[in-house]
C-alpha cells in the first residue's frame, strides 16, 4: 500500500477515518469524509503513541495492520493456528493474555497466534473438558470469560523467562545470538556527509560478532553485506535459528542537529504487556555504553516493532547515536569508538546471565574479565 499523510482523500482515506472513529479517536461525522485533515494525522499520532509504534501521523504498513488488528476483539471470530499466514489481532492478545492470567504458557502476549498460544490453548481446553481442536471458537471464549484467574495483572511471563534464563547457565559458550545490522544493500539508511548507517552497522556488527565468538557465544547475522530483508524476515530468520537473543543495531536522525545519544528498544505495548528480559537486556546494554562511550541517555522504551513484538526471543534494537549530530557522527565514525560499543554490549549480555551474581559495578567489567569468567569456568 502507498503511505497515507495528511492532504491525501479517497476510499482508503474514508476507510482509516472510519477505524479511528470507531476506536474513538476521532469524533462521528454523519456521510462520508475521505479528507486527511490534521484531525485525523492528530488521531493517527495518538493512536500510534498508544500502540507503540513511530508517531509520525503517516498511515504505512505497520501503522495500517496495527488499526487492522485493533477492530477485532475476542469473540468476533474463530481463532487458530495457522503455520502459513499466523492469524494477528487484539483479540490474539487478548486470548494470550487471559490464557497466562490462568496459568497457561501461551508466550508473550504479542498478538499472533502461534504454536506456543496453540498448545496452550489446547491444554486449556482439556484441562477444563472442552473440545480439544486448538481453535478458539464460542464455546471456548464462554469458559475463558467464565473462569476467575489464578493471577491478574503483574507479568505473569517473568518467572518463566528468568527461569529459562537460569537454566541455561551463566556461561556464554553456546548461547545462540543473532545480530542485526540495520538497513543494507541499497537502503543506506541515515547518510549524514558520506557517512552511512547501513555501513557503520555492518562493521560494528562484524567487530560484535567476533568477540562473541571468541567467548564461545555463536553469532548469526541476520544479513549479508548486500542484503536488505524486512523486520519479518530478519524476525523469522531468528526464530528458525533458535537464537537466544537478537541485537538489532542502528543509528538515529533528527531534523534538529542538536539531536543526540543513546535509545534502546524492547518489545512492549505500553499497557503492561513486555517481553521482561528484553526490557531487562534494554536496560543493561543502556546502562553499559551510556557508562563507556559517554553518549547522552536517552532511555529505554516498550516498541511495538515488527522484529520486537515476531521473535519469539528477547530483542533489543540499540539506536547507537545520531548521524545527523556532527559530535555524534564523529565518534562512531572511528573504528576504536565501535570498538568500545561492541565490548560494552558483550559485556551487557554477561550481565544478563549472571542474573547479578558475581557482577561488577557498570562500566568496570572489561572484556578480558568476560573472557576470564569463561575459561575460569570451563576448567
Amino acid at each position: 500500500m502507498r503511505v497515507l499523510r495528511r492532504g491525501d482523500g479517497g476510499p482508503a482515506v474514508a476507510e482509516i477515518r472510519s477505524t479511528l472513529t470507531a476506536l474513538g479517536l476521532l469524533p462521528p461525522v454523519n456521510g462520508v469524509v475521505d479528507e486527511f485533515d490534521p484531525a485525523m494525522e492528530h488521531a493517527v499520532r495518538t493512536f500510534q503513541q498508544q500502540r507503540g509504534l513511530i508517531t509520525d501521523g503517516l498511515i504505512g504498513p505497520a501503522t495500517y495492520r496495527a488499526l487492522r488488528d485493533a477492530t477485532y476483539q475476542l469473540g468476533g471470530r474463530p481463532l487458530a493456528y495457522l503455520v502459513s499466514a499466523p492469524i494477528t489481532g487484539d483479540d490474539v492478545a487478548t486470548l494470550q493474555e487471559r490464557l497466562l492470567e490462568l496459568g497457561y504458557d501461551a508466550g508473550r502476549p504479542n498478538g499472533v497466534f502461534g504454536a506456543q498460544t496453540e498448545a496452550a490453548l489446547r491444554n486449556f481446553q482439556r484441562d477444563y473438558g472442552l473440545t480439544v481442536d486448538g481453535i478458539c471458537g464460542p464455546e471456548t471464549v464462554r469458559a475463558l470469560r467464565q473462569l476467575s484467574p489464578r493471577a491478574r495483572g503483574g507479568r505473569p511471563v517473568l518467572l518463566r523467562e528468568q527461569e529459562r534464563v537460569r537454566r541455561s547457565g551463566p556461561r556464554l559458550t553456546g548461547k545462540r545470538i543473532v545480530i542485526d545490522p540495520g538497513h543494507g544493500a541499497q537502503d543506506t539508511g541515515v547518510s549524514v556527509d558520506g557517512v552511512n548507517e547501513s555501513e557503520l552497522m555492518w562493521d560494528l556488527a562484524r567487530r560484535l560478532e567476533g568477540r562473541m565468538v571468541a567467548t564461545g557465544m555463536e553469532a548469526l547475522l541476520s544479513r549479508g553485506p548486500d542484503q536488505c530483508p524486512d523486520e519479518a524476515a530478519r524476525a523469522q530468520f531468528a526464530n528458525e535459528a533458535g537464537a537466544d537473543l537478537v541485537l538489532s543495531l542502528h543509528s538515529d536522525a533528527n531534523s534538529s542537529p542538536l539531536a543526540q545519544g543513546l535509545a534502546c528498544f524492547h518489545f512492549g505495548t505500553g499497557n503492561g504487556a513486555t517481553s521482561t528480559l528484553g526490557e531487562a537486556m534494554a536496560g543493561l546494554i543502556q546502562r553499559e555504553l551510556t557508562k563507556r562511550t559517554g553518549l547522552r541517555d536517552c532511555g529505554t522504551h516498550p516498541k511495538t516493532w515488527e522484529l520486537l513484538r515476531l521473535t519469539r526471543c528477547p530483542a533489543v534494537r540499540i539506536e547507537i547515536g545520531y548521524l545527523s549530530n556532527t559530535e555524534d557522527r564523529t565518534r562512531l565514525s572511528d573504528p576504536a569508538f565501535r570498538d568500545v560499543v561492541a565490548e560494552g554490549i558483550v559485556v551487557a549480555v554477561k550481565r544478563l546471565y549472571l542474573l547479578g551474581e558475581n557482577d561488577q559495578p557498570t562500566g568496570s567489567f572489561t572484556f578480558a574479565d568476560v573472557l576470564a569468567h569463561e575459561l575460569a569456568k570451563a576448567e
